[in-house]
């Protein structure tokens, strides 16, 4: 059976940095393009950050560019998101997600395992 747990959201002020990180069990990362995803209220939830399996190619939405890492530890089964220079427009749920696909997507159709995700706030 597969889980993602997402750990380290919380409240942080405009310009400070995040480290979210995601334990994945029932699943072998170097076998699954990873990615993290986030939603607001009323939103629909928007792709954030996200590494393949084959190479570890990592690829990023236009709002974080620059000031956004995914990584992963495969000795410990974890996806790591840190994120810098928090903005307030930053604040929402972020999830993490597993595909079985090779290709880098954006699309959250084609995520088959979420976790519960972890709420960041970022005050003005």
């Amino acid at each position: 059976q597969v889980h993602l747990v997402e750990s380290g959201g919380g409240f942080v002020q405009a310009g400070g940095s995040l480290r979210l990180s995601c334990a994945v069990s029932g699943l072998t990362l170097n076998k699954y393009l990873m990615a993290w995803f986030r939603q607001s209220p009323g939103e629909d939830r928007e792709f954030v950050a996200g590494i393949g399996w084959f190479n570890g190619a990592t690829f990023y939405s236009e709002s974080v560019t620059g000031r956004t890492v995914v990584s992963r530890d495969e000795s410990k089964n974890t996806v790591s998101l840190e994120i810098r220079r928090l903005k307030p427009e930053d604040t929402a749920i972020y999830y993490c997600a597993a595909s079985p696909g090779v290709i880098l997507v954006k699309d959250p159709e084609f995520y088959d395992y979420w976790g519960q995700g972890t709420q960041v706030t970022v005050s003005s």
